[in-house]
């Protein structure tokens, strides 16, 4: 999603109240800020924007006028202010107000700090020195800044009552003055004149509070960069401290965080050490102990720790992203403040991963690992099954080749999967991935015929079990597989069809309950029918002549008698036949319809919701599809074409919006992508096409739920790449970039169903070069 110039900062918030997530970025050399609303399904809409003027750097929200819409707060690190917007209902945000604050804002936080229940905000100034505070008002405005001196080079600003008065205060790590300055706030909003200055380190980079000591008073840790520890202050509870106790951890700490990783409620410290290529744990018994160092196990230069339960076993663990070994490295906890020795997990070559993340990306309730890999350009999702063990990395390609400068995660389309969002250094995008349950498919061959074409699924001895049908050119039968109902058949059995079976369809065609077939013969220009008998074998064929170059075949109740028709495409003549069925198995003559060039696939589908059929025909020498609107009396009105790739070899119909209205996937054989047409429920579509790159050779389409989220998937055969392409679906009639199954030979058809009853579908491939 295209954001502004060099975006540097990104917040989250329900900005319109509609209970789907929005973005809104800050964007350094743009005079705007982008809001990007969510539809809810993982998608969003381009970006407005909202000036702001130049050089913003962070960006906050909060509700500042009290009207239960978030509002938004910029700050800009060389005007030296802050802008607010304020959030109208439709997600629309107000013209900027901007209040002065000191030089180059450099961390920005809100809370209330005069007890009137309103927002207030305090902004660390780097050049100034100083901390600015703006008293809200409550209706959006918020009265001129009063400033605090602090120390030199204020770089972190955090708020705690650390006198136990219920009222906030203020603590600023300065890290030009190797200090912490603490203000104490008084009840209507002033903080005292008189800062209180504890020494720390050199070279304070990061502050976190945190009651260590279980007194019920909070105290203040610092990771000093340039010093190489950590300083712990504990507070007494009337806004003073003691002297700090440091303790040594890595070179160069850049962030600390706190979190009980021993599990006896008392708060420890973790510290990312970026030139020691570790973390240090701080592990406290009412007092902080020395720390424990962990070595990262070969990682080098560490870039990112974070902690989390990995394993389901209810103590923390930490993971570590190693820049110089290309790893991802674990280190169970044992809940006693002891760790396991990390265990690493690739993230391939020259990857040099740099952030990562932690979260339920697929919706399985385990805990998922989410990584951007600098070196190749990638984001990679590592699927955790709960036991300690992952799966190997699925990667996607990101849209920048900047360094990713920060991703977070969150649940974006409330599908109650967590996707990520990436922003990038001197990139002027917003990258949004989704990961879906990526089911992987086992594959089982068995062989049928010679040249097999086309496939179709149904119950033909009714036990409640899939069984399949395959269309075999070069024999001139058809192959019947009884399915087991645990995903294994038996072994063909075959009925003679006509000359050269191209494809095959199945359908109840004299009504009694029974499944029978009907086969395309395109040497023998005629279908075949063969009528089942409910216990798995059929009838001899019965011929009906179509024409010239029989080459797919769908049926459907076409003039709504309750009995099934069929319909033909003949790819030598440029038409549809339709032969209308009696109910007793027998049929009428053709008629047929004008098409586009050579038509090789067709399918039917409601495009007008009038309750009626239609017919959708892929023309392939004509690069398009022709829709033919049908009266419900067996007859239809002449075409409408709608271009779409080259050479088109399948069509396929389905909801992929979730507008209750039929769309139309294409696989496009010379183009080697499908082509996606949105359908407007009236029986047109939309002429801008929606192309997704797929294999080689695409001769087939299929779709389906393959993740369970109710949202339509695509499945195409890719014949000359030797496999089959999974598209899944965002349900907004945009899909994922394609995950490949290797299958055999030249796959021609593909078909899906349930074929061992575990509520997932499944997929079959006919593959005409190995017969199987």
């Amino acid at each position: 999603y295209s954001v502004g110039s060099f975006p540097t900062s990104v917040a989250v918030g329900d900005f319109n109240n509609d209970t789907r997530l929005d973005i809104v970025v800050a964007n350094e050399n743009s005079n705007y800020v982008s809001v990007l609303l969510g539809y809810g399904n993982g998608s969003f809409a381009d970006q407005a924007t909202y000036s702001v003027g130049p050089f913003r750097s962070y960006v906050a929200v909060g509700d500042f006028n009290n009207d239960t819409r978030l509002d938004i707060v910029v700050a800009n690190s060389r005007n030296n202010y802050v802008n607010v917007l304020l959030g109208y209902e439709n997600g629309s945000f107000a013209e900027e107000t901007a209040y002065s604050v000191g030089s180059s804002p450099k961390s920005i936080a809100v809370g209330d700090f005069n007890n009137d229940t309103l927002l207030d905000i305090v902004v660390a100034n780097y050049d100034s020195d100083n901390v600015s505070v703006l008293l809200g008002y409550g209706n959006g405005s918020f009265a001129k800044q009063t400033t605090y001196s602090v120390g030199f080079r204020p770089l972190s600003v955090a708020v705690g009552d650390f006198n136990n008065d219920t009222q906030l205060d203020i603590v600023v790590a300065n890290y030009g003055s190797d200090d912490v300055s603490v203000l104490l706030g008084y009840e209507n909003g002033y903080f005292a004149e008189q800062q209180k200055k504890y020494s720390v380190g050199f070279g304070p980079s990061s502050v976190a509070v945190g009651d260590f000591n279980n007194d019920t008073r909070l105290d203040v840790v610092v990771a000093n960069e340039k010093s190489n520890n950590v300083s712990v202050l504990l507070g007494y509870g009337n806004g003073s401290f003691a002297k700090q106790t440091r303790y040594s951890v890595g070179f160069h700490p850049r962030s600390v965080a706190v979190g009980d990783f021993n599990n006896d409620t008392r708060l420890d410290i973790v510290v990312a050490n970026y030139d020691r290529n570790n973390v240090s744990v701080l592990l406290q018994y009412g007092v902080i102990v020395n720390e424990v160092t962990y070595a990262s196990g070969g990682g080098s230069s560490l870039q990112c720790a974070i902690i989390g339960d990995l394993n389901n076993d209810t103590n923390m663990d930490i993971v570590l992203a190693n820049y110089g070994t290309n790893n991802i490295g674990i280190l169970f906890g044992y809940g006693n403040g002891n760790f396991e020795n990390q265990m690493m997990l690739s993230t391939g070559i020259n990857s040099h991963p740099t952030l990562i993340a932690i979260d339920d990306f697929n919706g399985d309730s385990i805990v998922d690992i989410a990584v951007v890999n600098n070196g190749t350009k990638q984001v990679g999702m590592l699927f955790g099954y709960g036991n300690r063990i992952f799966a190997s990395q699925t990667s996607e390609g990101i849209s920048s080749d900047s360094r990713p400068l920060a991703m977070v995660s969150g649940d974006l389309n409330n599908d109650k999967r967590s996707e990520i969002a990436i922003i990038y250094d001197r990139y002027d995008n917003v990258d949004i991935f989704g990961a879906y349950n990526r089911n992987s498919f086992a594959e089982t061959r068995y062989s049928v015929g010679s040249h097999p074409q086309s496939v179709a699924v149904g119950d033909f001895n009714n036990d409640t079990r899939l069984d399949i049908v395959a269309a075999n050119s070069w024999k001139n039968y058809v192959s019947v597989l009884l399915g087991y109902g645990n995903g294994s058949f038996a072994k063909q059995t075959t009925y003679l069809v006509g000359s050269g079976p191209t494809s095959v369809a199945v359908g109840d065609f004299n009504n009694d309950t029974q499944l029978d077939i009907v086969a395309a013969n395109y040497e023998s220009d005629d279908v075949s029918v063969l009528l089942g008998y409910g216990n798995s074998s059929f009838a001899k064929q019965t011929t009906y002549l179509v024409d010239s170059g029989a080459y797919s075949v769908a049926v459907g109740d076409f003039n709504n008698d309750t009995r099934l028709d069929i319909v033909v495409a003949n790819s030598w003549k440029n038409y549809v036949s339709v032969l209308l069925g009696y109910g007793n198995g027998s049929f009428a003559e053709e008629t047929t319809y004008s098409v586009g060039s050579s038509p090789k696939s067709i399918a039917v589908g409601d495009f007008n919701n009038d309750t009626l059929l239609d017919i959708v025909v892929a023309n392939y020498d004509s690069d398009n599809v022709s829709v033919l609107l049908g009266y419900g009396n067996g007859s239809f009105a002449e075409e409408t074409r709608y271009l779409v790739g080259s050479g088109q070899y399948s069509v396929a119909v389905g909801d992929f919006n979730n507008d209750t209205r039929l769309d139309i996937v294409v696989a496009n054989y010379g183009s080697d992508d499908v082509s996606v047409l949105l359908g407007y429920g009236n029986g047109s579509f939309a002429e801008q096409q929606k192309k997704y790159s797929v294999g080689s050779g695409l001769s087939s389409v299929a779709v389906g739920d393959f993740n369970n989220d109710t949202r339509l998937d695509i499945v195409v055969a890719n014949e000359n790449s030797n496999y089959v392409s999974v598209l899944l679906g965002y349900g907004n009639g945009s899909f994922a970039k394609q995950t490949t199954y290797s299958v055999g030979r030249s796959p021609r058809s593909v078909a899906v169903g349930d074929f061992n009853n575990d509520t997932r579908l499944d997929i079959v491939a006919a593959n005409q070069d190995s017969n199987e």
